[in-house]
């Protein structure tokens, strides 16, 4: 039998892994699917594809293509995993220096007070972000790795100021399947940080320790943190923390990143190894008497004498490099340069190890290190029952995942989720934010006339800086409300189950079900949204996505939309809301379905991927979040709005010969427009002042309320000299649509390259000004001219 076709509530044990695709085998393996692994078959999603399974202690995705690669043998009914009974000591941790496996010191200590740098590495949904907060607090920085746009988090260790901890992606492996994995693992090979904090989620430590092994193998010092302790002790769990330092050969230290606990100790022992050079006191975690007679361990040791020079030379960890070999990494080969003769012997190795031990190269791997966590887990860990988080999880799933309510109820949160924004909270803080600006305004012209300042600074004051910036900065509030709640449903481990029910749909348009994320993010900004793409894991559905993404009505169209639904809409505010989301999406997937049968002809990436436990969001990480994406909209306001209301004022004040214009029509500005407005006169909006408008949307798009405002003289109800309500519509339809903001271009430049980012801009405009022609086609041929 294979994985596609068993039932619900049975077992089974893996007996094989196939798959023409070596990286994705590498990367099922790598998840735990290895055989003699039992597995569970927990449900199918709505649409029948994928199938979710539970094996080590998790819950994990697969499309029936993929599950159809594994066979199967002893299906049984399904039944609870007995509970290991061993017998641990205490959790107590050894004081500093008491490493049982006695790890090796790699020199002279570093001195008291010289800078340390820190990398902080982990499965995604462990609590890696809870964590680096924890650690941090509010000495933190964003960046990006070099060389690539995926967000980096810097940040200074509370009460070490000379220590620098850098937050990585969370991946699951050091195998280059995905993106983020490369730039975790080339982080720590070329930065060289002076240690690493590995947190493992101890509810889950099976699965979690995979990678553990593997950031040893970098040969660093480093620390596991584990975390969640406390919830194994609530469920009748315990670890011998003692007992699992000693297999491992690195300190352990218990923590609860939610709660604050055990924070100092682990930052001590982080310091302590840092400083003093202690690199792991194991790295070989084969089996040297099993049936085979330790085949894959005479293999590694083999390659590591053969390539040992040219390690050394290349600056990679021997083990490291020998086990990337195995797997056939490209990227090692590459930098250890190994002449034919030695490619020959490295290959020659590693086939007579198949023979010997009667599996392949990965999965011989594979399984080397998850038996090696079996029998560290028998001797240290007593499992929990099922956790309340598990089964909270499972009834939960019953509604957000069943097969006939799964699409309702997200229909439904999305709904909440617009409402709570645009009506209920955002909306109503906007406008007393708005009241307070329009005060300040207020005070601040009066001072101005009283003080007798020059007319034309006056001018440049009120009518420029306060007209423009005062009203993209009343949209604040929204923004961060939508934020806010889109970061509760990904915290929560909803977003996951988002993915596993829409995959199949996705499918249809060419996306992986993975690829709802990003568009989700797409709604509050197109930025974070592009960069969140790197987490696919193949080219074909990072580029597509990215073409995608910017048809999502980000956030910063929120203030076009509030501003002309206020002057031509009053009545149908929350629907012509509605209608522009809902717009965004249909063009979005009109677009995907002809570049799916041109551009980007070929089949979506594998969907395999963990499904979490669902948790309540941490306070303090969502809260952070609100206020680095409010104070990002801040500086924006203040910079390119800013620098951007400030050149409209200019130029629609003076003329050419830089004298102070009384008529608009005479300014430059105006000339500007009107070589663009002969482009938009097909869409009903001709005027100069709309297509300067759109022109300097092309910066930030809250620039289009802010020059709309300064063209009007802070007069919105002169909307209706350039409008009317289905030309109105055909406006909103284009702003809808058209070319993102610069630095949403700019980011797609920077993953994808030029070709792409002028490809994404073309595409836009092109999209943008047929939907808006057709708009006002159809507006007018039913009789709304």
């Amino acid at each position: 039998m294979r994985l596609d076709t068993l039932e619900i509530g049975k077992d089974a044990i893996i007996a094989s892994v196939d798959s023409d695709d070596a990286a994705l085998r590498q990367h099922i393996l790598d998840m735990g699917l290895t055989p003699g692994t039992e597995v569970t078959m927990m449900k199918y999603a709505p649409m029948g594809d994928p199938l979710e399974i539970r094996l080590r202690g998790y819950e994990l995705t697969l499309r029936k293509d993929d599950a159809a690669r594994i066979e199967l043998r002893d299906i049984h009914d399904a039944h609870a995993l007995k509970r290991a009974d061993v017998r641990t000591g205490t959790t107590a941790h050894p004081a500093l220096g008491e490493n049982a496996a006695r790890p090796r010191s790699g020199g002279r200590p570093i001195p008291e007070g010289q800078a340390l740098t820190f990398a902080l590495a982990g499965n995604q949904n462990c609590g890696k972000t809870t964590l680096f907060n924890q650690l941090t607090g509010s000495n933190q920085h964003v960046g990006n790795f070099p060389g690539v746009t995926v967000d980096r988090k810097d940040g200074q260790i509370k009460g070490h100021p000379e220590a620098t901890v850098t937050d990585l992606p969370g991946i699951y492996s050091l195998s280059p399947y995905t993106s983020e994995e490369i730039v975790s693992r080339e982080f720590i090979l070329n930065e060289q940080p002076d240690g690493i904090i590995d947190i493992v989620d101890a509810t889950n430590i099976e699965r979690n320790l995979y990678l553990t092994l593997q950031l040893m193998e970098l040969d660093r010092p480093m620390v596991l943190a584990l975390n969640m302790m406390d919830e194994v002790a609530a469920n009748g769990g315990t670890v011998d923390v003692n007992r699992l330092e000693e297999l491992l050969g690195i300190p352990v230290v218990p923590i609860s990143a939610a709660k604050g606990e055990g924070i100092g100790e682990l930052v001590e022992h982080a310091m302590h190894v840092a400083r003093y050079r202690e690199h792991p006191g194991r790295l070989d975690f084969c089996a040297q008497d099993g049936p085979d007679g330790g085949a894959l361990h005479r293999c590694i040791h083999g390659i590591c004498q053969l390539i040992e020079d040219h390690a050394a030379s290349a600056g990679l960890p021997l083990r490291f490099a020998a086990t990337k070999l195995i797997e056939g990494d490209a990227r090692v080969i590459a930098a250890l340069a190994l002449d034919q003769n030695e490619l020959d012997a490295l290959e020659h190795i590693i086939v007579q190890m198949e023979g010997e031990s009667g599996s392949d190269r990965l999965a011989a791997l594979a399984d080397m290190r998850f038996t090696f966590i079996e029998e560290v887990c028998s001797a240290s860990v007593v499992k929990p029952h099922e956790s309340r988080e598990h089964m909270r999880s499972v009834a939960v799933d019953r509604i957000l995942t069943g097969r006939y309510t799964a699409i309702p109820v997200f229909i439904l949160i999305m709904l909440a989720v617009f409402w709570l924004t645009f009506d209920l909270i955002g909306q109503r803080l906007s406008d007393l934010l708005e009241l307070g600006i329009e005060s300040f305004t207020g005070v601040v012209d009066a001072w101005l006339a009283d003080f007798g300042v020059n007319p034309v600074v006056h001018s440049l004051v009120i009518d420029g800086i306060f007209a423009g910036v005062g009203s993209v900065l009343s949209f604040l509030p929204i923004i961060v409300v939508l934020f806010l709640l889109l970061s509760i449903l990904e915290d929560s481990g909803y977003m996951a189950r988002v993915a596993f029910v829409m995959d199949k749909l996705l499918r249809r348009i060419g996306l992986s079900g993975r690829s709802i994320v990003p568009m989700l993010i797409g709604f509050g900004c197109s930025v974070p949204a592009i960069m969140a793409t790197r987490t696919l894991p193949s080219d074909h559905d990072r580029r597509m996505t990215v073409m995608l993404t910017p048809f999502m009505s980000c956030s910063a169209k929120l203030p076009v939309y509030g501003l002309l639904t206020a002057a031509f809409f009053p009545r149908y505010g929350g629907l012509v809301m509605a209608a522009m989301y809902l717009m965004g999406i249909l063009v979005g997937i009109l677009v995907a379905l002809v570049l799916k049968h041109s551009a980007f002809r070929g089949d979506p990436v594998p969907f395999v991927m963990e499904l979490p436990n669902y948790r309540l969001p941490s306070a303090g990480t969502v809260a952070r979040l609100a206020w680095d994406k409010g104070k990002g909209f801040v500086r924006k306001a203040f910079t390119i709005v800013f620098v951007a209301t400030i050149i409209i004022w200019f130029l629609q004040t003076f003329d050419i010969r830089f004298n102070v214009v009384t008529d608009q029509s005479q300014s430059l500005l105006a000339g500007v427009g009107q070589v663009l407005a002969p482009i938009f006169a097909p869409l009903g909006f001709g005027d100069w002042r709309a297509s300067t408008a759109l022109a300097a949307g092309f910066a930030a798009k809250e620039s289009v309320v802010s020059t709309l405002t300064v063209l009007l003289g802070g007069d919105v109800s002169a909307l209706s000299t350039l409008f009317t309500p289905l030309t109105a519509f055909c406006f909103l339809t284009f702003t809808l649509l058209y070319t993102p903001c610069v630095a949403a271009v700019s980011t797609v430049r920077s993953e994808l390259g030029t070709r792409m980012m002028w490809a994404v801009v073309g595409l836009q405009c092109g999209v943008a000004w047929i939907a808006s022609f057709a708009v006002h086609l159809i507006g007018m041929a039913v009789g709304l001219g």
